[in-house]
């Protein structure tokens, strides 16, 4: 029965077993963000906390995109064990600068999956894929702009209230 059920696949089991990798790390970023959150609720800095619950949506939503695409492509979508979350940060801009990194490793686990798919000449999933190449452009846009308003504002004084403020505020224009 598997044999038959891999041929109504459309998904090699290479590129099946790369998404499910990818759900499991989209689950666990918005585990991470969500982690953010409370450490900048904890911390008194409200609009980060809720950019960081906004970012926590979004990489769920993310993950059920994943999900669902390979259940609508005949395969197996594994639900993941999300657990290691860092619950504690140093500084303010230590949240901000891990933010960044996780978007960055998803945007490069992304590619890993989309340089298979040209292997295999998959262009299905390519196409499918190209969506989340967009999504990323903006969420790493955005990850950086976060961070450079500690450079551009400074954490003296009321400079971390600022960034505070200031991140809610980050917008993303892609026709620009």
């Amino acid at each position: 029965m598997k044999d038959i059920m891999r041929i109504k696949c459309l998904l090699s089991e290479e590129v099946e077993a790369l998404i499910n990798q990818q759900i499991k790390k989209e689950a666990h970023s918005s585990s991470i963000y969500l982690s953010m959150a409370s450490w900048c609720n904890r911390n008194g800095y409200d609009f980060s906390a809720d950019y960081f619950f906004k970012q926590a949506e979004e990489e769920r939503q993310h993950q059920l995109k994943f999900f669902k695409y390979v259940l609508d492509m005949g395969g197996n979508a594994i639900s993941p064990d999300v657990n290691n979350i860092k619950q504690e940060y140093n500084s303010f801009r230590e949240v901000f600068e891990e933010a960044l990194d996780q978007e960055v490793s998803v945007t490069q686990s992304i590619k890993n999956i989309a340089a298979r798919c040209h292997k295999e000449q998959d262009y299905v999933t390519l196409e499918f894929l190209n969506w989340f190449f967009r999504e990323q452009r903006e969420e790493e846009y955005k990850a950086r702009r976060a961070l450079e308003l500690f450079e551009v504002i400074g954490e003296e004084g009321t400079g971390r209230w600022q960034i505070d403020k200031h991140v809610g505020q980050i917008s993303y224009d892609s026709e620009a």
